[in-house]
């Protein structure tokens, strides 16, 4: 019995800590990984201190944190608590940057990637091998529930729903990926993000209905009940919906 329950323990400190996180959602410090790790490495490039993007909190990723703590005003200590991440985010959100560092690409004008998505005979998205990994995870998931019924509130009470809603599958897709801890209503993607199209994925909302578009293929309820899947070739008009996409996306 003593065996059995320290195994259970185990499992369930194994699953917490392989639970992918959002950036902002934890502290981060060497030598701690994860796609909140590559978003941190992301934001820092963005703000002026290239980073090499690759999920690994390592020395180089350390040192630019420490970079950017001292040009800040901040503590210098090369972690990054939930503060610190908020007060990057909104730094970059503002187009703020390390004085006298060049622009960085902005991923909010560059409206689609070199490579797109496609649509394989059994309904499945294919995502491009050039894809970052989020972007490979928010495809993966959306395979997953892709011709799951339409249910008005699915995805939000839990994540695994006989049914998803238009937000419901977005926020499930956006969890799977690590940028998502909490599921959104329609009206919550309004303001989740950063503003304007992103390379790889951009989100579409208003007060009644949200979706997405990633790596050129549209993410959407809408339509499903016509081809039996979330996944479209087709395009839609966004009049009337706020654009906003993922940070480093």
């Amino acid at each position: 019995m003593a065996v059995t329950a320290m195994c259970a323990l185990i499992s369930i400190a194994e699953t917490a800590q392989a639970a992918p996180r959002s950036f902002g959602s934890r502290p981060l410090a060497k030598p701690m990984r994860g796609p909140d790790v590559r978003v941190l490495q992301q934001l820092l490039t963005r703000w002026g201190l290239p980073t090499e993007v690759d999920g690994q909190f390592g020395s180089h990723t350390k040192l630019r944190v420490r970079s950017w703590e001292r040009n800040s005003g901040r503590r210098i200590d090369g972690r990054v608590s939930r503060a610190d991440a908020a007060a990057l985010r909104a730094a970059v959100a503002r187009g703020e940057r390390l004085p006298g560092s060049e622009p960085a690409p902005d991923s909010s004008t560059q409206t689609a990637p070199t490579e797109k998505a496609t649509i394989g005979p059994d309904g499945l998205a294919i995502a491009p091998a050039s894809a970052p990994a989020e972007v490979q995870a928010i495809i993966a998931a959306g395979n997953e529930i892709h011709a799951k019924p339409y249910k008005y509130g699915g995805g939000h009470a839990r994540w695994n729903d006989t049914g998803y809603d238009c937000s419901g599958s977005m926020s499930y897709v956006f969890h799977a990926a690590g940028l998502l801890d909490e599921a959104l209503d329609s009206t919550g993607f309004m303001s989740w993000g950063e503003p304007g199209k992103g390379q790889w994925v951009t989100n579409y909302a208003n007060s009644g209905h949200s979706y997405m578009i990633v790596a050129g293929l549209r993410f959407d309820t809408s339509g499903r009940e016509e081809d039996g899947s979330r996944w479209h070739t087709d395009m839609r008009s966004a009049t009337g919906y706020t654009v906003r996409h993922p940070a480093g996306l």
